[in-house]
C-alpha cells in the first residue's frame, strides 16, 4: 500500500482521535464504583471496551499493522494523561485551592494500579488485534456470521488478557484471593457481554467503514509481521 493511498483515508484519525479519549477518560471513571444489580464493578468497565469496538474495526478494515500503530499511539497517550495528573497532583496547590483530597481521589492512582493498567492495556489490545487478523486470514475475510465470529473471538481472547493482568498486577496480595479471582470473573463477563451486544454495531460500522475507505486489507502469515515492537514497513 502506497504512502499516497494511506493518507487518503478519511475516517482514520476519527478513530484515532476516540480510540486516545477512551484510554485518557479511563482513570478519572476507574474512581468511582458503580453497581448493576447485585453486581459492582468500577466505571471503567462502562468506557474501556470501546477500545475493543475500534479495535474491531480498524484490524478488519486496515490490517494489523495499521492497528498497530495506533494502539502505540494510545499507549503514548495514556502514559502522557497519567504523568500530567502525577505531576499536576504533587504540585503545590495555590493558597485559595482546598481541593486537593478530591483530586487524589478522582485523578491520583497509585502507581502499581497505573502500571497494570498500562500492561493490561498493552497486552490485551494486541492479543485482540493479533487474533482478529489471523482469524479474517483463516476465514479469507468472509462476512456474515464468520465475521461476526472472528470479532467475538477476538474479543473472548482480548478481554480475558487484559482483566486477568489488570487485576492480578493491580491488585495480587491487596484483595483475598477468593475476592480477587470473582472480580476478574465477573469483569470478564461483563466485558464479554458488553462487546456481544454491540456486535450488530461492531459488524456494520466496519462493513460500512470499508465502503467509504474503499479497503479490505486480509493479513497475510508471509507479509505480515505480529511483534508489536517492530515498526518496519511491511509490503
Amino acid at each position: 500500500m502506497s504512502q499516497a493511498q494511506q493518507s487518503s483515508f478519511r475516517l482514520i484519525s476519527f478513530f484515532t482521535g476516540i480510540f486516545v479519549t477512551v484510554l485518557v477518560l479511563v482513570p478519572s471513571t476507574a474512581a468511582k464504583f458503580i453497581a448493576i444489580g447485585p453486581f459492582n464493578i468500577s466505571g471503567a468497565t462502562l468506557v474501556f471496551p470501546i477500545t475493543y469496538f475500534f479495535n474491531d474495526i480498524l484490524t478488519e478494515v486496515y490490517g494489523y499493522r495499521r492497528s498497530r500503530q495506533i494502539i502505540w499511539t494510545g499507549l503514548a497517550c495514556q502514559v502522557l494523561a497519567a504523568v500530567a495528573y502525577w505531576l499536576v497532583g504533587i504540585w503545590p496547590s495555590a493558597p485559595f485551592w482546598h481541593d486537593q483530597k478530591a483530586y487524589d481521589t478522582i485523578l491520583s492512582s497509585a502507581p502499581r494500579v497505573t502500571a497494570a493498567s498500562l500492561i493490561a492495556y498493552f497486552c490485551g489490545e494486541f492479543a485482540n488485534s493479533v487474533v482478529l487478523s489471523k482469524l479474517k486470514y483463516f476465514q479469507s475475510g468472509k462476512r456474515g456470521m464468520k465475521q461476526a465470529g472472528r470479532f467475538v473471538g477476538s474479543t473472548v481472547v482480548g478481554e480475558a488478557v487484559d482483566s486477568i493482568a489488570f487485576m492480578t498486577i493491580g491488585f495480587w496480595g491487596v484483595l483475598p484471593t477468593p475476592d480477587l479471582l470473582k472480580t476478574i470473573v465477573t469483569i470478564y463477563i461483563f466485558k464479554v457481554l458488553y462487546e456481544i451486544v454491540a456486535l450488530p454495531f461492531t459488524v456494520r460500522a466496519s462493513n460500512w467503514v470499508k465502503q467509504v475507505e474503499g479497503i479490505d486489507v486480509i493479513d497475510r502469515p508471509e507479509r505480515t509481521n505480529y511483534n508489536p515492537f517492530s515498526f518496519a514497513s511491511e509490503g
